[in-house]
């Protein structure tokens, strides 16, 4: 009879789960920060990503149909410009960093999220022409069942499509 009564406090599986966000940068510019969904993801360095994640994007625990996310991002497409800057500290540095960060582009893009059997790990890879792809699963780049292939390494274009 105990037994009984106590299923009528079984807690319902969620439906929703909050999922670590990793990046990857396919190009050769830096994302000083993103976000899916609002949640922060970890700033990237060129052609970099990957073991490096942030809490926590609340995704479903099922994949379905028509599952997009919203990716907010930052992006520097000059990074390493700082080599030609006068010292750091100095009122020269702070205006060339001021200069400098006035040319970040700002980014926002709805994204279909890959299908997957089993949340993981919320991956989201910037791709050249500001395109972006985005897995929710437990594979991870690299592994033979990882929905995309990308080369780490990506050129962008002479031009860009429009959409």
């Amino acid at each position: 009879m105990s037994g009984l009564s106590l299923q009528g406090c079984a807690q319902p599986k969620p439906e929703r789960l909050g999922a670590p966000i990793e990046g990857y940068s396919h190009t050769s510019a830096a994302i000083n920060r993103f976000s899916v969904n609002g949640n922060g993801g970890p700033n990237i360095g060129p052609y970099g990503g990957g073991g490096k994640q942030n809490c926590c994007a609340p995704m479903p625990v099922k994949w379905h149909s028509g599952l997009t996310v919203v990716v907010e991002w930052e992006k520097d497409t000059d990074p390493y410009a700082y080599v030609n800057w006068p010292p750091l500290g100095t009122d020269g540095y702070r205006a060339a960093y001021k200069l400098h960060a006035a040319k970040y582009t700002h980014h926002r893009a709805v994204v279909p999220v890959a299908r997957y059997e089993r949340l993981g790990v919320v991956n989201v890879h910037f791709l050249p022409c500001n395109q972006v792809a985005v897995t929710a699963g437990l594979m991870m780049p690299g592994t033979p069942n990882y929905p995309y292939k990308f080369p780490q390494k990506m050129e962008d274009p002479a031009t860009c499509p429009t959409s």
